[in-house]
């Protein structure tokens, strides 16, 4: 199948020799936040679309696989989340998915680039659903390492959740994939908290996604390591669930199925009791890449 090119075309590398592309529609809006270039366009397959400095980001379409799992494979195997820490997630997806649990009753967002906000506001309310505006929600424009190390933890704040819903491990986010921050992280953890992140595409970054699994198993006790296909993202994407109490893998299908039921959770479009048992059974080649086997 030959590939007609066009000027619209918003490539994404996945590593030095591949990658994917998205075409675009429509230039909706560009411009320069201070701290980084963006640009929302509609697409015919996805909807709209958000990039960050050349980076794909968020489509309307297909964001639910990413934002379900960053936050129900934790959120189900907990008791009840009465707290939440979302690093990044400008957005408002994560957020949303953690304020769809009755239990909870505070979530703290913090985003670096109050822009990113705004953008969610005018082109993304399919994708916060008003979150933004809901009152349990706590918005801080800030650093998340700031908040983290100073703020925080000088505060002696706990949290159920924390969800570092960021953008991939380079430039300014180096530091929030540390294992000092891990570290820093699990201190504001309740006794059956959880930390839970991506940690990126196993086929295209294997050396990546061993190291972060490594950072994470010399600070947590029970690591969990899954994967689920987004399209949008172009591949099998790598996430993890980090606690020293919870373990996902311990429930079964009829858990599942029950504690969405029993909680009400809506808008579920990819999680239930068997796509949750599903995510968590890693092929052969990611157990090697992880050094399980």
């Amino acid at each position: 199948m030959s590939i007609e090119r066009s000027n619209n075309e918003l490539a994404e590398m996945l590593a030095e020799d591949s990658g994917f592309f998205i075409r675009g529609s429509k230039l909706l809006e560009e411009g320069h936040t201070g701290f980084q270039s963006f640009e929302v366009w509609d697409t015919a397959r996805f909807g709209k679309l958000f990039r960050l400095d050349g980076f794909l980001m968020l489509t309307e379409r297909d964001e639910f696989l990413y934002h379900e799992n960053i936050v129900h494979v934790a959120g189900l195997a907990h008791e009840g989340p009465k707290t939440a820490l979302v690093i990044g997630g400008g957005d408002g997806g994560t957020a949303e998915e953690l304020l769809k649990y009755p239990t909870m009753q505070r979530v703290v967002m913090v985003e670096l680039d109050g822009k990113v906000i705004d953008i969610a506001r005018d082109h993304f309310q399919s994708v916060h659903r008003g979150t933004l505006d809901d009152k349990r929600l706590e918005l801080r424009v800030q650093d998340g390492l700031k908040y983290v190390r100073e703020d925080a933890l000088k505060a002696g704040e706990k949290f159920d959740i924390i969800c570092l819903d960021l953008t991939d491990p380079v430039g300014p986010s180096v530091e929030l994939y540390t294992e000092q921050y891990f570290k820093e992280c699990k201190a504001l953890l309740s006794d059956t908290g959880a930390l839970t992140l991506h940690l990126g595409p196993a086929l295209f970054q294997p050396e990546r996604v061993n190291e972060l699994f490594k950072r994470l198993t010399s600070v947590f006790t029970n690591v969990t390591p899954y994967a689920v296909y987004i399209p949008f993202y172009g591949s099998l994407w790598s996430m993890a669930v980090a606690s020293d109490a919870l373990k996902p893998a311990t429930l079964t299908e009829a858990d599942v199925d029950s504690r969405i039921a029993t909680r009400k959770l809506e808008h579920m479009q990819y999680l239930n009791g068997a796509t949750y048992r599903a995510v968590q059974a890693l092929p052969g080649f990611m157990k090697k890449i992880l050094g399980l086997s």
